[in-house]
This record gives structure tokens, C-alpha cells and sequence, in this order.
């Protein structure tokens, strides 16, 4: 018997009752709805009187780039830690994972990050995340995943049009100055953008522990802390008062000129890795997606900001 794609048929309630989760069985008022947004996987919401639930089906050939034992490990040790919704199930034969819904939740938008009054909300569970003691499986070495995505891209594509190994050698020398050692990586998201954060709505804050949570943990991994903070406002793209008003609230208002500084220098990198990320995409996914605009956009941010290094740090790339 052939083995079903999942991606390839829609999710009905004996599909999702039978093959998924069938202690839900006897479930009054089942609901499935799919969820827009996802570039990535397939996402639907599954809800009862048993719960409420994110079904995440795998993009095709995802596992490229992405390892899901580690993103599993990363989702429970995120969710012990506070941070992000309960993972339910784990079924890597069928290329799904379902965790919590947060029923009461809002997904935020880049324009809430100019909410003065979120600041605090969104920054206090990267300083959590940052500050624990846990540990991922995964080393995420910012150049080093650069470089990992050019190779996979080259044996799909090439891209004449975009300047990519002479984007790299200028990240390679960004790194030498940056000088952090794997050694002194944190637990990292890797993947901040405004969607993978989720605010309990007002009203509801006394059924979660937490007012915010952060979902998502594909890319997640040991990585440079201001890697993460570089990587979520190349997504957000704010003023720079507030990126510079975030900034204070992640180091308490200590060694600010010295995180700005290191947050300012892993900026093109994130854009490098997601530009190249599109490209990849653009030639294997089955999502209808504008990758490769998506791609370059975060290209040309990217050689802006080597451009403001160079000019505003004085290092030579």
C-alpha cells in the first residue's frame, strides 16, 4: 500500500480521528479549519470539547534543511521552560507534529512592535530563552548555516543575477571580527519574525501562565544571542528608536552600546540565510509563494547593512 502524503489530501475529521489523534474518538463538535500564513507546512486547526489543537503537516523536502528530533526537543524544552505552547504529538513517519493552540491568543503583526506597551511582552521571553540553563541539540553557527543553504541551492539552481559567493566572503570576514566562539552560543530561536509570537488576549490573561508565546522552533539551536535579536528586527524591519528601545530592554539597560553594536553586525546574516532559504524554496515547495521576491528583498537588505557596517563601524569587508 502506497503511503499517504498528507500534503496532498485535505484533512477531514476521519482522516484526523483515525490516522492522528484517535484517542479524540467520541469528540463532540469537531472543527477543522486550515491556517493561512505558513510558507513552510501545511497547517490546520483541529478543535472539540477535547481540545484545541495545530496540526503542521511538513513542506516537501523540508528535511533539508530542517532536523524535526531536534525541533522536537527544542518545542518540550521551550515549553518546560514557559515559552511556547505544549507539544501533543510527534508522528515523524507521517510528517507531523500537533501542539496547543493558544485558543485566546492574537498572532502578532510587525506593526505591533511599535506598541509601546508590548515591549516588555515580546522581549521577555527571548531574555528567558537566553538566559536558561538549557541546552539544544543543534549547533547553529550563523556562517556555517549560510553556507550550508549555498550548497543545497547550487545543486538545485543557480542564480547569476545575485552576487552570493561575494556576499559570503564579506560575511566571513564579518564573522572573523565578530569573534564569538561556539562556546559561548545560547539557546536561540533562529527565527523571530512577528508571526511566532502569540499574545494571550486581553480578558483571558488568568487561563496562561505567560502573557506571550513564541511557536515555531524549526531553526532553533545554540547560536550567538544577538544572532536571534539581529534576526527578529530584520523581520520586524522598525524604526531605530525602537529597535534601540528593545535593545534596552533585553540587556537591562547594561553593555547597551556593546549589544548594539554585535546585534548591528549579525544582521546581514539572517537575511543572507532567509534569502537563500527562498531560493531553495522557490524550487521545492508545493506552497504558492512569491519566494523568490520574498528572497530578494532580504538580498538587498542584506548588502545594505554591510554597507552601514562598513561605513558606520569602519570594518573593512
Amino acid at each position: 500500500m502506497e503511503k499517504l502524503n498528507l500534503l496532498e489530501v485535505e484533512l477531514t475529521k476521519d482522516l484526523f480521528l483515525d490516522l492522528l489523534m484517535p484517542e479524540w474518538k467520541g469528540c463532540k463538535d469537531l472543527e477543522i479549519s486550515v491556517l493561512s500564513g505558513g510558507i513552510t507546512n501545511k497547517l490546520y486547526r483541529v478543535k472539540s470539547d477535547m481540545g484545541d489543537v495545530v496540526v503542521r503537516i511538513y513542506g516537501d523536502k523540508t528535511e533539508l534543511f530542517i532536523n524535526r528530533d531536534y525541533e522536537t526537543e527544542c518545542l518540550r524544552k521551550a515549553s518546560d521552560l514557559g515559552i511556547s505552547p505544549k507539544l501533543i504529538k510527534y508522528m515523524p513517519e507521517l510528517k507531523v507534529t500537533i501542539v496547543e493552540f493558544i485558543t485566546h491568543g492574537y498572532t502578532l503583526k510587525n506593526k505591533d512592535f511599535l506598541r509601546v506597551e508590548l515591549r516588555e511582552k515580546i522581549i521577555n521571553p527571548i531574555k528567558k530563552l537566553h538566559r536558561s540553563n538549557i541546552t539544544f541539540p543543534m549547533i547553529f553557527n550563523p556562517l556555517v548555516e549560510v553556507k550550508k543553504m549555498f550548497n543545497i541551492l547550487r545543486d538545485l539552481k543557480e542564480y547569476p543575477e545575485f552576487d552570493i559567493r561575494g556576499t559570503i566572503e564579506k560575511l566571513e570576514k564579518l564573522y572573523s571580527a565578530i569573534d564569538i566562539p561556539d562556546s559561548e552560543f545560547k539557546p536561540c530561536h533562529n527565527d523571530l519574525l512577528a508571526e511566532n509570537f502569540i499574545l494571550v488576549k486581553e480578558g483571558y490573561e488568568h487561563l496562561y501562565p505567560e502573557p506571550m508565546y513564541i511557536i515555531d522552533w524549526e531553526y532553533a539551536g545554540m547560536a550567538p544571542p544577538y544572532y536571534d535579536i539581529a534576526d527578529m528586527f530584520q523581520e520586524i524591519l522598525v524604526d531605530r528608536e525602537t529597535e534601540k528601545a528593545f535593545v534596552n530592554l533585553y540587556c537591562d539597560g547594561q553593555d547597551f552600546d556593546k549589544n548594539l553594536y554585535l546585534i548591528d553586525m549579525f544582521k546581514p546574516f539572517p537575511d543572507i540565510y532567509w534569502f537563500l532559504w527562498s531560493l531553495i524554496q522557490q524550487n521545492i515547495s508545493t506552497i504558492e509563494f512569491d519566494y523568490y521576491n520574498y528572497g530578494k528583498a532580504k538580498y538587498l537588505n542584506a548588502q545594505k547593512n554591510l554597507d552601514y557596517i562598513e561605513k558606520h563601524y569602519g570594518v573593512k569587508l
